[in-house]
């Protein structure tokens, strides 16, 4: 399998005058199709590494390359584009638009892109919420649904675009245990079906457990990367 995500040499610092060094050298590549989760405690830089991952924030100094495109020297209109198109965010607090009804935020990225759904737009977008169970809830506004259906509505937004990468940042943690599991096998149902990479921050064991690669980061460096599943000994790798 290929990198679709490679850092090389990343550092990131916030401030002039008193400077906060976040993130410090890191090197990782992540393969198409893999199911990766990212843990440490909080401070420790997790939330900064997704967001450079995801062209959110740009690092200070180092390399990330997208799909194979370099991304740290993007102008912001590029970097919008590759957004839209190859990735995917789906955050703890889902950030879906209360206005609107569930299937009308599923049609969000498409919105964005091109504006005008026709047909065939709007059919995939009911696919979409029968991929999350959700069907029966397409006309309901945000606020008449639970947590757990809410996050749902922001997975499918997620796949409007059909992203090659599902970046999210805990996902399920504000989540009862029965809807993480739904959210859980639902991630890992598209990452089979579509094979989709997928990027997790969570502090949630059960879901940490279950990936694929386990990525640890603390105080900014990603010290150790260890296998949930076992793998021969060549697929592991020390950062």
């Amino acid at each position: 399998m290929r990198d679709i995500i490679r850092l090389e040499n990343i550092n990131k610092t916030y401030g002039k005058n008193a400077k906060t060094h976040v993130l410090h050298d890191i090197n990782l590549s992540i393969k198409e199709g893999s199911f990766n989760s990212i843990i440490g405690a909080s401070g420790s830089g997790k939330t900064t590494l997704l967001n450079i991952i995801g062209t959110l924030d740009k690092p200070t100094d180092g390399q990330i390359y997208i799909d194979g495109k370099r991304t740290d020297n993007m102008s912001r209109r590029a970097l919008a584009g590759l957004r839209n198109k190859t990735i995917g965010f789906i955050f703890q607090f889902h950030y879906l638009l209360p206005e609107f009804n569930a299937l009308e935020n599923v049609l969000m990225p498409h919105t964005i892109s091109k504006f005008f759904c026709g047909r065939k737009t709007r059919e995939k977008a009911e696919e979409l919420l029968d991929l999350v169970q959700l069907s029966d809830f397409k006309s309901k506004k945000v606020y008449d649904l639970s947590g757990g259906q809410q996050q749902r509505v922001a997975i499918a937004r997620a796949l409007m675009n059909e992203p090659k990468i599902i970046l999210a940042d805990e996902p399920t943690g504000n989540l009862d245990s029965k809807s993480a599991k739904g959210v859980y096998d639902i991630f890992r149902n598209v990452n089979r079906e579509f094979n989709t990479t997928f990027v997790i921050i969570t502090h949630d064991d059960r879901i940490a457990k279950k990936a694929d690669r386990i990525i640890k980061i603390n105080d900014g460096v990603v010290f150790d990367v260890d296998r949930s599943i076992e793998r021969e000994k060549k697929d592991v790798c020390i950062l």
